[in-house]
Order: structure tokens, then sequence, then C-alpha cells
């Protein structure tokens, strides 16, 4: 069974209710449907329809906190997933 994007707008619109300061992530999204992403080929449209909803932005006080990083500096001596 698939998911509509009715679907998603509702589960927004309903975590919004509940908390209107809480953080919608896909994930949060697809618990609240009782679904899972099994292979991830739907997340780009998924994606595209959260960020059309009207109800997905970012509270205000939750913008803009992440850090500023020096681009010469970044992935700079990091290794990701064991690989170089």
């Amino acid at each position: 069974m698939s998911i509509s994007d009715r679907d998603i707008r509702a589960a927004v619109d309903w975590m919004r209710a509940a908390d209107p300061h809480t953080i919608v992530t896909p994930g949060k999204v697809y618990r609240a449907l009782g679904k899972k992403a099994d292979c991830g080929g739907c997340l780009p449209v998924f994606m595209d329809t959260l960020k059309s909803c009207d109800s997905f932005e970012v509270p205000a006080n939750l913008r803009g906190l992440r850090r500023a990083v020096e681009p010469d500096t970044r992935n700079k001596g990091i290794r990701h997933e064991g690989r170089r």
C-alpha cells in the first residue's frame, strides 16, 4: 500500500497540531503513518511533498542553528564509513 501526498500532509498537520515546535522528519512521518521506507526509492518524491506542505516549515526559534565550518577545514582528516 502506497503513501499519498494527502497522507503525508495529514501526518504533518497532525504532528504540528500536537506540538507546533516539533521538528518534522521523514522518519517521524513514516512512523505516524505506520509505514517503513524499505528501499528509499520514494524518498525524493516524499521530500518534495514535505517541502511543499505549508506546515512543514522549521519553527523560527530552531532556524540557523548549524555551526559555520571553515571551507578549508571541512572534512579534513575525517574518515567517513571507514573510507578515505
